[in-house]
C-alpha cells in the first residue's frame, strides 16, 4: 500500500495527505464487518476543492471515507483506490479508508478566515452512511460542525443510517440550507441483489425517503444509475418513478449508468458473467467514452420526467433557511399524497 507517498510531517507539502505514522489497520468479527478491513487515518485536510473540469453541480465535498461496502459494481469512485495502491476491484468493497478525526479536522477549518461559507456537498464520492458508519459515527460530529457554522450542505446516500441523524439534520435545517438526497436508480429487487449487493434494498431507502419528508426535511431522489438493458424498460422506470412519488419525495432526477475507468472494467467484467449477451451491446453504447450517447441521456429524462408529471412529484427548487414544523405524533395519519418538496 502506498501510505508512504500520502504521509507526513507537517509541512512535508501538499501531496501528504494524512499524518506520519497514523494509519491504524482494523479488523472486526461481527457479521457485518466481516471480510472487511478498516484503516483508520487522521486526514490532514478535510474540505476538498472539485476539480474545474468536473461535471459536478458543487465546488467543495467532505468525504470522511474512502472505499465503499456497499460494493456497487458501477461504482464511478473505485478509481480513487487506485491511488493507495489498492484493489479497484474487490478491495474498494472491502478495504475501507477511515478518516476519523474529520469532524475536528472539520471545525478547524470551517472556523479559518480564509473559509467562505460555501456548500459543502457530502456522500458524492462514497458513501458517508455505509456501513462502517454505524461504527465510526462521525456524521453526527460532521453535521455539528456545519450546524455551528450555519454552512449550508447537501447530502447523497444509499444508506438509511442516515435517519439515526434526523434530529441533527432538522437543527441545521432550522440555520442554512440543507439537501437531502437518496439514491434509488430502480426498484427491481433480482437486479438489486446483484449490482448493489451491499446496500439497504430499494424499498428500505424509499422508507427513507418517507420517514425523513415527514419529519419536515425536504429530500429528492437521486434515480441513479438507469442501467442501460437491464433497468430501463418503460415498465421498469413506470414502476420506479411510482413507488418514487408514494414516497413523498420532493424530486426525481434520473441519471443514465456512466463508466469511467476503474469502474468500467469492473462492471464489464461483472456483466459478462451475469449478461454475456449484453457486452457487445454495452461496447458499442459505450465506444464514446464514459457516458451513454446523448440521444439516449435525453430519451431516458424525458420519460421519467413525463412520469414524474403523471405521479404529481413537483419541479425541484432551491430551498432555504427554515423553521422546520414539529414533526407528527405516531399516531397521527401521514399525508395521503405526494408532497411539493425540494432537491438538492
Amino acid at each position: 500500500m502506498r501510505w508512504e507517498n500520502l504521509t507526513g510531517e507537517p509541512g512535508s507539502g501538499p501531496a501528504a495527505l494524512f499524518g506520519a505514522g497514523s494509519v491504524v489497520t482494523r479488523t472486526f468479527d461481527t457479521p457485518e464487518f466481516r471480510g472487511i478491513t478498516f484503516h483508520e487515518v487522521r486526514a490532514r485536510s478535510i474540505v476538498n476543492r472539485v476539480p474545474g473540469a468536473s461535471r459536478m453541480p458543487f465546488e467543495w465535498t467532505v468525504n470522511p471515507y474512502r472505499g465503499c461496502s456497499h460494493a456497487c459494481v458501477y461504482c464511478f469512485a473505485r478509481k480513487t483506490h487506485g491511488y493507495l495502491d489498492l484493489d479497484t476491484g474487490i478491495g474498494f468493497d472491502s478495504q475501507i479508508v477511515v478518516k476519523v478525526n474529520a469532524p475536528e479536522l472539520l471545525r478547524r477549518e470551517l472556523a479559518a478566515p480564509r473559509w467562505g461559507g460555501a456548500h459543502i456537498a457530502m456522500g458524492t464520492n462514497v458513501d458517508c452512511y455505509q456501513r462502517a458508519e454505524g461504527r465510526y459515527r462521525l456524521m453526527p460530529g460532521i453535521i455539528g460542525a456545519l450546524r455551528e457554522r450555519a454552512n449550508p450542505f447537501s447530502i447523497l446516500t444509499k444508506g438509511t443510517l442516515i435517519l439515526r441523524d434526523l434530529p441533527l439534520l432538522r437543527q441545521a435545517a432550522g440555520v442554512t440550507e440543507v439537501g437531502v438526497c437518496v439514491s434509488v436508480g430502480f426498484t427491481d429487487t433480482d437486479l438489486w441483489r446483484t449490482v448493489e449487493p451491499g446496500t439497504p434494498s430499494p424499498a428500505a431507502r424509499l422508507a427513507a425517503v418517507r420517514a425523513l419528508t415527514d419529519a419536515g426535511l425536504e429530500c429528492g431522489v437521486l434515480m441513479a444509475p438507469v442501467i442501460p438493458f437491464l433497468g430501463d424498460s418503460p415498465e421498469q422506470l413506470r414502476a420506479t418513478v411510482r413507488a418514487v412519488a408514494a414516497s413523498g419525495a420532493a424530486s426525481v432526477t434520473p441519471l443514465v449508468l456512466h463508466l469511467r475507468p476503474g469502474a468500467r472494467e469492473w462492471f464489464t467484467a461483472w456483466l459478462g458473467r451475469h449478461h454475456p449477451h449484453l457486452v457487445e451491446r454495452y461496447e458499442r453504447m459505450y465506444a464514446g467514452g464514459s457516458y451513454a450517447p446523448t440521444w439516449y441521456q435525453r430519451r431516458i429524462t424525458r420519460q421519467v420526467h413525463e412520469l414524474a408529471a403523471e405521479f404529481g412529484i413537483g419541479p425541484a427548487r432551491r430551498g432555504r433557511p427554515r423553521a422546520l414544523p414539529e414533526p407528527e405524533r405516531p399516531a397521527a395519519p401521514a399525508p395521503a399524497g405526494p408532497t411539493q418538496l425540494t432537491l438538492m
